[in-house]
């Protein structure tokens, strides 16, 4: 009896004793995962090297490691864009956190697109991440990318922070998808539109000599119309060439090169004439398979074809072989007074090491055309080439994630050079909100916003202008550059120019048939 009675009691010993092991046990896996869990969401904080609240996170599924794919390289190909060059600066920060390395290689857009047309066509992966020009490589090669829905939706990767709604629904549509949304191909990185920017102390100086003479106030605005940006651009000239106006050598100047920049240029006119390179059939942001007529033979362009030239005619001698790049060097060395060029520029513009013309500098809406105002939208995203490995479309994922998430748009808002956010969250902010006020101590920290308020103007749907966009726009593209610049260069007349891009676009869209 007395051994039974000691046996029960070893027993219950050993029992509660395995229980208290248990809990102890749990408890301290519960804990260690507690402070896993905090570990990897500051982890993802810090490598934006900011904290911000009221922003989506970057949340990582359970059991997953951010040094899952640690030693992989990836490569980048990508136009030279401020943002691109901004997002390369602070890449350490994601190589820290997850131990795979990104080479980032700029250079301009057409030779982007060629590296991205040799991977393609030999269905090799020398690139795995892709600055996926909507219009001349994502529409061309819509098959060539990985499907970004499955990596979003796998239990075992991130999500994107806040979902897609998150980004500017116009931005995702043009620069995400081709045709339908059945497959996401890029996710929205920057957001690239053209405005006018002038010289304020010009237009400040000489606004009461030019009003006296012609009646109307001549500051950039909603109110101006290409007629009178012409007009004043003339006025301008001829006040340089009498010594009145000492400040600038010429009234405007243009990115009329023989190349994409020129197709850019001209667009914001013939679209505020209410123009367009096809008859109205790019219903929606995400482009079609194929378009119908070419919109090029029509009064309107022949209209805007004409004008555009007599504006080239009295702009800075150099604009006809200057791209975007050139236009704003020669507006920093303080050359013009105003120019069309996409907002990107804005924080080289107030660089004092590199700019003749910091704090003179105002942001407006273009012109007026006899139908709207509209701003040409050059946004992109990055996408993932299909012919890469697995692991390295996993990691490629990883770098997207953190490129276009609200941590990293807010970090590279705060950097010198500054950042245009693609996402609803990052606007949303307070303090963003406070930037975008000029004067205030947030707009100082904040160089690139100088023209912000004039930007979300330009992207309201009435304002905004979005190339076609199908399968061989670049060859359209080509046929528009090319017959505009024989006529800057007096090769032909605006009636043959009209009627050659007319018929080579027609042509384009029956070989596809």
């Amino acid at each position: 009896m007395q051994k039974r009675s000691l046996l029960v009691v070893s027993i219950f010993l050993l029992i509660s004793a395995g229980i208290l092991k248990y809990v102890l046990i749990t408890n301290e896996v519960e804990e260690m995962g507690k402070q896993e869990e905090m570990h990897s969401n500051q982890v993802v904080e810090d490598v934006a090297e900011v904290r911000v609240a009221n922003i989506p996170k970057i949340e990582l599924p359970p059991g997953v490691d951010w040094r899952e794919f640690e030693g992989t390289v990836l490569n980048m190909t990508t136009e030279n864009t401020p943002p691109s060059l901004y997002l390369a600066a602070h890449i350490d920060s994601f190589e820290n956190l997850t131990g795979i390395k990104v080479n980032i290689e700029p250079s301009d857009l057409k030779t982007v697109i060629e590296r991205v047309g040799l991977d393609f066509n030999a269905k090799s992966a020398n690139y795995h991440i892709i600055y996926a020009d909507p219009y001349q490589i994502l529409a061309k090669y819509p098959d060539h990318f990985v499907n970004l829905n499955e990596l979003n939706g796998n239990p075992k990767l991130p999500h994107i922070p806040g979902g897609l709604e998150d980004f500017m629904q116009t931005h995702l549509e043009v620069t995400g998808y081709v045709n339908d949304k059945s497959r996401l191909l890029a996710l929205p990185f920057d957001s690239s539109t053209m405005l006018l920017v002038y010289r304020k102390d010009v237009f400040e100086k000489y606004k009461n000599e030019f009003q006296a003479e012609y009646g109307y106030d001549w500051t950039p605005g909603p109110n101006l119309s290409w007629e009178q940006y012409y007009e004043i651009a003339n006025w301008i000239n001829k006040k340089v060439g009498d010594g009145t106006i000492t400040e600038v050598k010429y009234g405007i100047g243009h990115q009329a090169k023989r190349d994409d920049s020129l197709m850019n240029d001209f667009s914001n006119i013939l679209a505020a004439n209410g123009g367009d390179y096809f008859d109205h059939v790019f219903p929606n942001n995400k482009g079609v398979m194929l378009p119908t007529n070419s919109g090029m033979n029509s009064d309107i362009a022949l209209q805007s074809i004409k004008f555009y030239k007599e504006l080239i005619n009295i702009a800075a001698p150099g604009s006809t072989s200057w791209d975007w790049s050139d236009l704003a060097a020669a507006f920093a060395k303080g050359e013009l007074a105003m120019a069309p060029e996409w907002h990107d520029f804005a924080y080289a513009f107030e660089d004092e090491s590199r700019s003749n013309v910091a704090g003179k500098v105002g942001w407006a809406n273009l012109p007026k055309g006899k139908e709207r105002q509209a701003h040409m939208f050059g946004g992109t995203g990055l996408a993932i080439n299909k012919y890469a490995s697995e692991q390295e479309i996993k990691a490629a994922w990883l770098f997207l994630i953190w490129a276009t998430s609200p941590q990293t748009q807010y970090m590279l808002l705060k950097t010198e050079q500054g950042w245009t956010p693609t996402r609803h969250s990052i606007y949303n902010l307070p303090e963003v909100q406070a930037g975008m006020q000029a004067g205030t101590p947030e707009s100082k920290e904040m160089i690139s916003f100088l023209p912000m308020a004039e930007i979300l103007t330009a992207w309201e749907e009435e304002n905004m202008y979005i190339r076609p966009k199908f399968l061989h726009w670049q060859q359209v593209n080509t046929f528009i550059f090319t017959e505009l610049s024989k006529m800057l260069m007096d090769k032909q007349s605006p009636e043959k120019t009209a009627e050659k891009i007319a018929k080579k676009s027609n042509d384009s869209i029956k070989g596809e048939d």
